[in-house]
C-alpha cells in the first residue's frame, strides 16, 4: 500500500535551514511527480513545492517560498527532499509529501514532520 514517511523537521531560529526528506513506497515512484505541502495551526493544508517525474520540466513553488526552498528527488531511493533556507516564523507548520504536481494524487498521507521557526 502507499506510504509516505516524512522526516527532518525540528526547531530552528529565523534565518536558519532545514532539509526535509520523504521516503515513498507502494507505487512506482519514478513515474510520478512529487510535491510538498504544509499545514499551519488553524489553517488548511497548502501546496508548497512540486517536482516533475521527468527531467527538464521546471520545478514549481508557492510564491512565499520562491528563492528560499528547493525541491529535489532521488528516484534510486524513492525519496523527495525539501531544502529550506532563510526560514521565517510563518514557515512553521507540519510538512507533508504526496505524489502529484501540485494536486495530490494519493488519498493516503503520512504523519508529516513538524517545522517550528522561532527564536
Amino acid at each position: 500500500q502507499v506510504q509516505f514517511v516524512e522526516s527532518g523537521g525540528g526547531l530552528v531560529q529565523p534565518g536558519g535551514s532545514l532539509r526535509l526528506s520523504c521516503a515513498a513506497s507502494g507505487f512506482t515512484f519514478s513515474n510520478y511527480a512529487m510535491s510538498w505541502y504544509r499545514q499551519a495551526p488553524g489553517k488548511e493544508r497548502e501546496w508548497v513545492a512540486a517536482i516533475a517525474f521527468a527531467a527538464g520540466i521546471p520545478t514549481n513553488y508557492v510564491d512565499s517560498v520562491k528563492g528560499r526552498f528547493t525541491i529535489s528527488r532521488d528516484n534510486a531511493k524513492n525519496t523527495v527532499y525539501l531544502q529550506m533556507n532563510s526560514l521565517k516564523p510563518e514557515d512553521t507548520a507540519v510538512y507533508y509529501c504526496n505524489a502529484g504536481f501540485q494536486i495530490p494524487t494519493m488519498t493516503r498521507w503520512g504523519q508529516g514532520t513538524q517545522v517550528t521557526v522561532s527564536s
